[in-house]
C-alpha cells in the first residue's frame, strides 16, 4: 500500500504526508476524471460518502463495492444523500465471509 499512488481529497489539509500521496483540494470531479483517463490500476474510495456522491453525480463511478455487516446500529450517515438521482445497479459479484460480512459488487446498469 505504501508504494501505491494515493490521492487525498481534502479542503482542510495543507499537505498529504503519507508516502506517494497527492493532495486534491479543489476541482475534485475534474481531477478524478483526469486520473481515470490515465493507465493504471483501479481507483478506490474509502470512507467518504460526500466524495462518492459527487463522483456518482458526475458519472465517474464504475463499480460500487458495498460491505454489509451483520449488525444493526439504528442510525448513521447515509451513503447516498437525499435528492440523489436514481441510478439502476446491476449485481456483478458477491462474497460472503465467515464473520457474516457480505461484499456486494454493483455496476451502473445500462439503460434499456
Amino acid at each position: 500500500m505504501n508504494g501505491l499512488p494515493k490521492y487525498v481529497v481534502s479542503t482542510t489539509l495543507e499537505t498529504a504526508e503519507w508516502n506517494n500521496s497527492t493532495l486534491i483540494k479543489q476541482n475534485v470531479v475534474e481531477e478524478v476524471s483526469k486520473l481515470k483517463q490515465q493507465p493504471g490500476q483501479d481507483i478506490l474510495i474509502a470512507g467518504s460518502a460526500m466524495l462518492v456522491n459527487a463522483l456518482m453525480q458526475a458519472g465517474l463511478i464504475d463499480e460500487y463495492r458495498l460491505m454489509v455487516h451483520p449488525i444493526v446500529v439504528g442510525g448513521g450517515k447515509r451513503l447516498f444523500q437525499e435528492g440523489t438521482t436514481t441510478q439502476g445497479l446491476k449485481l456483478v459479484d458477491t462474497k460472503m465471509f465467515s464473520s457474516g460480512i457480505v461484499v456486494l459488487n454493483y455496476q451502473p446498469a445500462q439503460p434499456e
